[in-house]
């Protein structure tokens, strides 16, 4: 690994800071939206590891790789949160984590072939459809019930595929694919927190040993994970996971769905143009 140069220690703190700022967004999203903020954490790790002159080649991996372990954080206080409550459908997410940790390998395998510049637009797309889902406050109907073992399973190794390439936690796909199959949302959003935790445990697991050797990757880096971004964001987001829990299940969200939704379709755009 070739180090990058210094930077002033001026530069090293606004950058720390920042992960911090970052991860308390990501945790509140975490607890509130069943997400696991990577739609957002990614993003922002993409412009701050272009500030800081990462190479072009690797840095939005590198930024996944991160984003998904950070989620480990966030998902563990959420569930903890979620669970105290009653809301979490153990039975569903043994399921679905047996296709999960299928998935996200996949996933990893699949978003370490795309070049970097082609899977920044691949993401912006993402964030534009779900900027619509939120801003539209579109929810499928309630209309099938849940799925048996198979069902669950294959379901979940697609979510965790999907979850895998984008960085993400699953939130955004699985608290739709529950609700569509009949589980309240809260039950929903609880059980998506839950399977945040298998996803981001297994996709970061594999983004770090597939990145293990790159010569591009800075100082600092265990493979596709960048410890600096990972201690900042883990820091603030597992307190304010809790937060965000505690906030569903008192709040109503949609007025700020629909600022999440356009700071998402700005990202998104960006990412495109």
């Amino acid at each position: 690994m070739h180090p990058l140069p210094c930077r002033s220690h001026l530069g090293m703190r606004m950058e720390f800071l920042l992960y911090l700022a970052l991860g308390a967004c990501a945790g509140v999203l975490a607890g509130l939206f069943g997400v696991g903020g990577g739609i957002i954490i990614v993003p922002v790790l993409v412009y701050s590891f272009k500030l800081q002159g990462f190479d072009p080649s690797i840095l939005t991996h590198l930024a996944i790789g991160t984003s998904l372990a950070t989620i480990i954080f966030t998902s563990v206080n959420a569930i903890r949160e979620h669970h105290r409550r009653g809301a979490v459908r153990w039975p569903i997410f043994v399921w679905m984590t047996l296709g999960i940790l299928i998935g996200a390998g996949f996933g990893a395998l699949t978003a370490e072939a795309i070049s970097g510049p082609n899977l920044q637009k691949i993401i912006g797309v993402f964030a534009l459809v779900i900027a619509a889902q939120l801003a539209l406050d579109f929810k499928p109907k309630a209309s099938r019930t849940v799925p048996g073992k198979v069902g669950l399973t294959v379901a979940g190794s697609v979510i965790g595929w999907a979850s895998a390439i984008f960085g993400i936690g699953g939130g955004s796909l699985t608290v739709p694919f529950l609700t569509w199959r009949s589980v309240p949302m809260q039950q929903a959003v609880a059980t998506s927190s839950a399977c945040g935790l298998p996803i981001a445990l297994s996709s970061a697991l594999f983004f770090m040993i597939l990145g293990w050797h790159d010569p591009l990757l800075p100082a600092h880096s265990l493979g596709f994970v960048y410890l600096p971004a990972l201690l900042g964001i883990a820091l603030t987001s597992m307190f304010f996971a809790r937060l965000g829990a505690r906030l569903a299940h008192s709040l109503s969200p949609k007025l700020l769905k629909r600022l999440f939704a356009a700071l998402l379709f700005c990202v998104g755009l960006n990412f495109l143009l």
